[in-house]
């Protein structure tokens, strides 16, 4: 890990004093704080993949180059990892280690919840940093909403999370208790596609969010690792996951926002379950 001094941010910046988008998402940044990076960075920690990442992207203005210099670090990264566990195994036959991932692993928990069904209805995230929570999600509110639409949009959410952060060079997991979501996007759209978005019975139900879903999970699909796990069966950031989307019930937050209070995960899970 790296702590961002400003001598790490010397190094990243442009003669301008200037970072692009990837490098405000390595900082964990949004664009908005874009005027401010330097004071909200110093002090965090990163990892040593994000730290050289960020210093390698400084004065890349082509979006399209910084992607391909993402991709080939990623790329590198692998390579590393496999030749590092190759030499383990040769060393160290009878005792089992786990290696370290040298970038960072990023798992995403995603819920919707609805109450009643139909009903007022809200998505949530969870995201994990190397098994570390980070972040926390929620909104989407429809005052007249289902569950399978509250769970869709907290999927599709992820996504675009997931994107940003394959983009930054992490590796990525997204888990999600719908498998009725998880189907939607990666066996039943294909069909549908294929057929101009249609389906023998009637209409398809969603259809709106399950093409955004469905697009974006196959521009990402080969960097993103998409499973699915039982509700509430002792995850903690499926939990967590749920407990915002009742947050997002309550606060009736039609957007999809980071939670910005203070994070105390045994408060968190004191309240409303859905």
């Amino acid at each position: 890990m790296q702590v961002v001094t400003e001598t790490l941010l010397e190094l990243g910046v442009d003669k301008k004093g200037e970072v692009n988008e990837e490098q405000l998402i390595l900082l964990g940044l949004e664009l908005s704080n874009k005027e401010d990076f330097i004071a909200l960075s110093l002090g965090k920690e990163l990892s040593d993949a994000r730290a050289e990442l960020f210093v390698l992207l400084r004065d890349i203005k082509a979006k399209t180059s910084r992607k391909t210099i993402i991709t080939n670090y990623k790329a590198l990264q692998k390579f590393r990892q496999n030749d590092r566990e190759s030499e383990v195994k040769e060393t160290i036959q009878t005792q089992e280690i786990q290696v370290p991932l040298t970038n960072g692993a990023v798992t995403i928990y995603c819920d919707g919840g609805c109450t009643p069904n139909p009903g007022k209805a809200g998505s949530g995230v969870a995201i994990y940093r190397d098994n570390s929570l980070s972040e926390l999600w929620y909104g989407l509110y429809e005052p007249m909403g289902t569950n399978n639409t509250a769970e869709l949009g907290a999927l599709y959410e992820s996504l675009v999370i997931a994107q940003r952060e394959t983009n930054a060079g992490n590796n990525v997991s997204i888990k999600c208790d719908s498998m009725y979501s998880i189907d939607c996007i990666s066996k039943w759209a294909i069909s549908w596609e294929k057929k101009g978005w249609t389906k023998k019975g009637g209409e398809i139900k969603n259809l709106d969010i399950i093409k955004k879903a469905y697009f974006l999970y196959n521009e990402i699909k080969q960097d993103v690792k998409l499973s699915h796990i039982k509700a509430h069966a002792g995850y903690e950031g499926n939990e967590l996951a749920d407990r915002m989307t009742m947050y997002a019930i309550d606060t009736q937050e039609t957007a999809f926002v980071k939670y910005s209070e203070p994070i105390d995960i045994n408060a968190l899970l004191k309240m409303r379950a859905g």
